[in-house]
């Protein structure tokens, strides 16, 4: 009975997309670090990051463990948007260096055995674009490039944009142009103009930048903002208005005010995905290497899988999944957790590879939205469930957000709000540098002023010290990454069980081979481990330790009797028997 009461929830699967021992493909089991060029390194003292910076650093990431890195945009960029406003889609911007810096980056790259991506903003470019200004003159074959519309003249003589949309920084998605005498869209900055892709020659364009970049050797791509790509299409002349939220009703500048039925999701989207499916396909078939693309969309859950594609039309690999980010908070439960992990394994389709991202550029950093005592317990997580992980700069040591003043700041998401309620918005305090050590500016860079300051209590909290340290959250990671390599996790079953609602239990089995028994315990009291209860037939007095949260005070390699063991609250633990000798790196 007592057994029946702790068991609340049940998960067990084959893990999807498993292929035969061996024969993974590179990225199936990739462990991704996402890197905010700006703020990793600083090589010639500008205060900025740059592309030198990148390659002087990048062997850290092989050394803990990383298989691909993407790269925030690093394109040509008037920097309205930090480079997510691209006015040349072929050339590096100033700062972050030069075309041969790139390459040498991409050669360094593929020495080491580290697979590069690179951002693709394909639904708009910055309004300095040579395009643009070309369509703006009504110049072809540029002329509808991007969307334009004469409005809607009302009867008093007076003009008013084509539809009451707006942008997702605030305020009317139109802009009038006195050039063109036109309204263009815009989805975000008005400095971004959305590129039209209902015009073939535009959507020709912009598979020619990703040939281009794909000749260069890299990886795959990472496609940005993908749920705007498409709007509705003109009806009469016009375009549909959207209905009123009622989330917002005093501030019809914000885009909480509508609900976006013509301005997202539309259903082109998952063709145009297909459609760069096939040209990074092209490239695989070539080069015998598999080119990937990793998708970002915050949009339901049935239109975020959808971008798996089909057999018959394949979409991207890795459709970022971004459910331990919106729906888990610090006071989150262990039912919480494992409700959320079994909603992408449950909507995603049969024979696709899960992923499990927890940190970017637009979000709160792991340790300060989710608590710094847990960051262990989620990179455990991260670690250990089936698939891929994707882990975003300074995780790994449990980096935290910087507050950063009004005055200060630089983010236009908070900008285009105000003083009192810019926090809300800006993604400044987790985008500052990169803590290195200890030294000046965190090592990041030798300037007197760096683009955005460092964050307080680096000297404590940096890779230097934690390299040192006997134990650390970097250790930790280091540890789990080498473990998911595996066979027990690269090709083991998995089976979730939540005892109460703070203990969360997987295992993961491998016939012949052995198991691992994951533990988070996400309560506020020290959590008994009943295996035997949970997992008839784990019977084994002694497991061995992985890793661990640093509250557990446990190294990697010790034994330990579960049947007496309490995890301590907020941590987590990896524990194994391996019972084959063929549990040799995957």
């Amino acid at each position: 009975m007592r057994a029946i009461r702790m068991l609340i929830l049940l998960l067990t699967l084959s893990q999807r997309g498993r292929v035969a021992f061996g024969k993974f493909d590179w990225w199936e089991r990739g462990n991704f670090y996402q890197i905010y060029p700006r703020s990793f390194k600083d090589s010639d003292g500008d205060g900025i990051g740059d592309l030198k910076g990148i390659t002087e650093t990048i062997d850290y990431l092989k050394t803990i463990g990383i298989d691909g890195v993407w790269l925030s945009p690093i394109f040509k960029s008037p920097m309205n948007d930090f480079g997510y406003d691209i006015s040349d889609f072929y050339a590096i911007q100033d700062e972050y260096g030069s075309m041969k810096d790139f390459e040498q980056l991409a050669l360094k790259c593929r020495t080491i055995g580290l697979k590069l991506i690179l951002d693709f903003v394909p639904n708009h470019s910055s309004d300095e674009h040579e395009h643009f200004r070309l369509s703006e003159a009504g110049v072809e074959p540029y002329r509808d490039y991007y969307i334009w519309h004469d409005g809607v003249l009302l009867a008093n003589g007076t003009r008013q944009p084509p539809s009451n949309w707006i942008s997702v920084f605030r305020g009317s998605a139109w802009q009038w142009s006195d050039k063109r005498q036109q309204y263009y869209l815009h989805q975000f900055q008005r400095k971004q103009p959305d590129l039209n892709y209902r015009n073939p020659a535009l959507v020709e364009e912009m598979k020619n930048v990703m040939r281009f970049w794909l000749d260069k050797g890299i990886a795959g791509f990472r496609i940005d903002a993908l749920p705007y790509l498409y709007e509705s299409a003109e009806v009469d002349g016009r375009y549909r208005d959207e209905l009123e939220s009622g989330m917002v009703q005093d501030d019809p500048n914000n885009p909480a005010f509508l609900v976006h039925t013509e301005t997202k999701d539309q259903p082109e989207t998952y063709d145009m995905v297909h459609q760069w499916r096939a040209v990074v396909d092209e490239y695989t078939a070539r080069d015998n290497f598999t080119r990937i693309i990793l998708t970002e969309a915050y949009t339901a859950l049935e239109n975020t899988t959808r971008f798996y594609g089909t057999a018959a039309a394949p979409g991207a690999q890795i459709p970022f999944n971004f459910q331990l980010i919106t729906l888990l908070t610090a006071n989150s439960t262990g039912r919480d957790f494992a409700a959320a992990v079994q909603s992408w394994l449950g909507a995603m389709p049969r024979g696709a590879i899960a992923n499990w991202v927890l940190g970017n550029h637009d979000n709160s950093r792991l340790a300060t939205r989710l608590g710094v005592a847990r960051a262990d317990l989620y990179n455990i997580a991260l670690q250990t469930l089936p698939g891929i992980a994707v882990t975003y700069y300074g995780e790994e040591i449990a980096m935290v957000d910087q507050f950063i003043s009004w005055a200060d700041t630089i983010d236009p998401a908070a900008c285009n709000a105000d003083p009192a309620t810019y926090t809300l918005y800006s993604r400044d305090p987790v985008r500052t540098p990169f803590q290195w050590s200890s030294a000046a500016n965190a090592g990041f860079s030798n300037a007197s002023h760096t683009w955005l300051p460092v964050a307080n209590g680096y000297r404590e909290l940096n890779v230097a010290a934690q390299q040192r340290a006997s134990r650390s959250h970097l250790k930790t990671f280091v540890q789990l990454t080498g473990y998911r390599k595996r066979r027990i996790l690269a090709e083991g079953d998995f089976n979730m069980r939540v005892v109460g609602t703070g203990l969360v239990l997987y295992k993961r089995t491998l016939p012949g081979v052995g198991y691992a028994v994951v533990a988070l315990n996400f309560g506020s009291q020290p959590a008994a481990l009943p295996l035997t209860e949970v997992y008839p037939g784990t019977n084994e007095r002694w497991l061995r330790v992985v890793a661990s949260s640093q509250q557990t005070n446990l190294n990697s390699g010790t034994w330990v009797n579960p049947r007496l063991y309490k995890l301590p609250a907020d941590s987590g633990i990896v524990l194994e028997r391996v019972t084959g000798r063929n549990d040799v790196v995957a």
